[in-house]
C-alpha cells in the first residue's frame, strides 16, 4: 500500500511545523501539492499572489504554468510547494520532478519559458521565502533543486538567500532588454545612420499599407492558428525550433494565451496587408515587463522589402508596460544573443541558474555542477555555429526573432 505521504493526489505538509509567531499570528504553513486538479483549483489564489509579487514575469502566470503541465507534465511528477498565512497564499514554487540526467526538482515550463521563478507576497517576502525554502527542501528529498533562467531581482533570489544547505549560483542564458518606450525614443538611441535606415523601413511599411490590430480574447484561437501556419511557412526549408510546430505546443499556447489576454497578461497582434493576415505576434505582459515571445510572418513580406523585425518592434513598443512605481518597465527580446537584436542597442541581462541541495546532498550538487559545466560548453559551441550561420545568410541561425526566445 502506498504511504499517504507518497499519494500522487495529496496536499501534504512539506516541512516541519514552524514555531508560532506573536499572539494571534500562527506564522506561515507549508504544503506540497502533487495533484493536477488541486493545482488547477489554485487559479484564483495563485493570481492574487501573482499580483502581489512585483518580480513576477508572465511565465509565472497560473494559466501559463497549468497549460504547460497539461501538455508536458509527467504523471506523478508534480511538486508545487505552497506557503500560506491565515489561509492566504503568500508563497509558491511551481516545480516538477525529473530523473535524468540526475534526480532534480525543476521549474514548470521546461524549455518553453525564458524566466523561471517562484512567487512571494511582497508584504511578507522574508518569512514566506524562509518557509518556501524549508518546503522545497522537504519536497526535494534526495533530489537537487535546479532553478533555471532566474532573472536578476527575481523572487527566487530570496529563497536562495534563505537556503541552509549547499548551493551554487551559475550564469544561464542572456536576455536582451530595451526600455519600454515609444518607438521614436528607441530609434533615438541609435547612431544617426542606423536611425535613418530604421525610419526608411518604417516609411516603407506605411507605404505598403501594413496595418496592425490587437485581437480580442475571442479572436485569439483563430489568430494563434494563423500564427502557427505562418511560422511553419516562414521557416520552411530552414532550421526551426521543432517544438513550435507540434500540436501539443499549439494546444498549450491557446490554453495559456486566451485567459492571459483576458487578464491583460498577453497581447496577440495581427498584421494585415491588402486585407490578408500576413503576420501574427504574441507578446507576454506583466507589470513592468513585455516579452516578445513568438511570431509567424509570411515570406512574402520580405519579398516586398518589409522589415519584419522593425514592424514587430513598433507594435511591441505600443503595448502598455509600467512597473509598480509608474516607470516605463522593459521590452524584453527574451533569450538569445543573436546579432540582429543588437541593432537596437539593448542591455544584456544574464539569467541565473540556482542549484540547491539538502545538507546531505553535497555530492549530488557536485555531480550537477560537473554536468552543467559540460552542457554549457556544448551550448556555447552550438551558439557560435548558429551565429556564424546567421551572419552568412542574414538570419539568426535558425532561432529568429521570437523563435529562439521561448523555447
Amino acid at each position: 500500500m502506498t504511504p499517504a505521504a507518497e499519494a500522487p493526489g495529496a496536499v501534504l505538509p512539506a516541512a516541519p511545523p514552524r514555531a508560532a509567531g506573536p499572539a494571534g499570528d500562527p506564522g506561515p504553513t507549508v504544503e506540497l501539492c502533487r495533484d493536477p486538479d488541486g493545482f488547477a483549483a489554485l487559479a484564483g489564489a495563485w493570481q492574487r499572489l501573482f499580483d502581489r509579487c512585483h518580480a513576477a514575469t508572465p511565465f509565472q502566470h497560473h494559466a501559463w504554468l497549468h497549460s504547460w503541465w497539461q501538455s508536458y507534465g509527467r504523471p506523478g511528477r508534480l511538486r508545487v510547494v505552497l506557503v500560506r498565512e491565515a489561509g492566504e497564499l503568500v508563497g509558491a514554487a511551481p516545480l516538477t520532478l525529473v530523473r535524468r540526467p540526475l534526480p532534480a526538482l525543476v521549474p514548470l515550463g521546461g524549455a518553453l519559458f525564458d524566466h523561471g521563478d517562484v512567487l512571494l507576497d511582497d508584504a511578507r517576502a522574508a518569512p514566506a521565502a524562509s518557509a518556501l525554502a524549508r518546503g522545497i527542501a522537504g519536497a526535494a528529498r534526495g533530489a537537487v533543486v535546479d532553478l533555471r533562467e532566474i532573472r536578476p531581482g527575481a523572487a527566487a533570489e530570496q529563497v536562495y538567500a534563505a537556503w541552509s544547505g549547499p548551493k551554487r549560483r551559475l550564469a544561464d542564458s542572456v536576455c536582451l532588454e530595451l526600455p519600454a518606450a515609444p518607438l521614436e525614443e528607441l530609434v533615438g538611441r541609435l547612431a544617426r545612420p542606423r536611425a535613418q535606415r530604421v525610419r526608411a523601413k518604417l516609411r516603407k511599411l506605411d507605404a505598403l499599407g501594413v496595418r496592425s490590430r490587437v485581437v480580442t480574447a475571442g479572436e485569439v484561437p483563430g489568430a494563434l492558428a494563423a500564427l502557427v501556419a505562418l511560422h511553419r511557412l516562414q521557416w520552411q526549408g530552414r532550421k526551426v525550433t521543432p517544438e513550435h510546430l507540434r500540436p501539443r505546443f499549439a494546444a498549450h499556447l491557446e490554453r495559456a494565451v486566451v485567459p492571459m489576454v483576458r487578464s491583460g497578461h498577453a497581447a496577440v497582434t495581427e498584421f494585415r496587408l491588402d486585407g490578408e493576415v500576413v503576420a501574427v505576434d504574441v507578446t507576454l505582459l506583466a507589470p513592468g515587463f513585455a516579452g516578445a515571445y513568438l511570431y509567424g510572418a509570411h515570406p512574402g513580406l520580405r519579398e516586398r522589402k518589409a522589415d519584419v523585425a522593425t514592424m514587430l518592434l513598433r507594435s511591441g513598443a505600443r503595448l502598455p508596460t509600467r512597473d509598480g512605481t509608474g516607470g516605463p518597465g522593459v521590452l524584453s527580446l527574451l533569450r538569445g544573443d543573436e546579432p540582429y537584436k543588437h541593432h537596437w542597442r539593448p542591455t544584456p541581462v544574464v539569467n541565473q541558474r540556482l542549484l540547491l541541495a539538502r545538507r546531505r546532498g553535497g555530492p549530488l550538487l557536485t555531480t550537477a555542477l560537473a554536468g552543467a559545466g559540460a552542457r554549457e560548453l556544448v551550448r556555447r559551441v552550438r551558439r557560435a555555429h548558429r551565429e556564424r550561420a546567421g551572419a552568412r545568410d542574414g538570419t539568426d541561425g535558425g532561432g529568429g526573432a521570437r523563435d529562439g526566445g521561448g523555447a
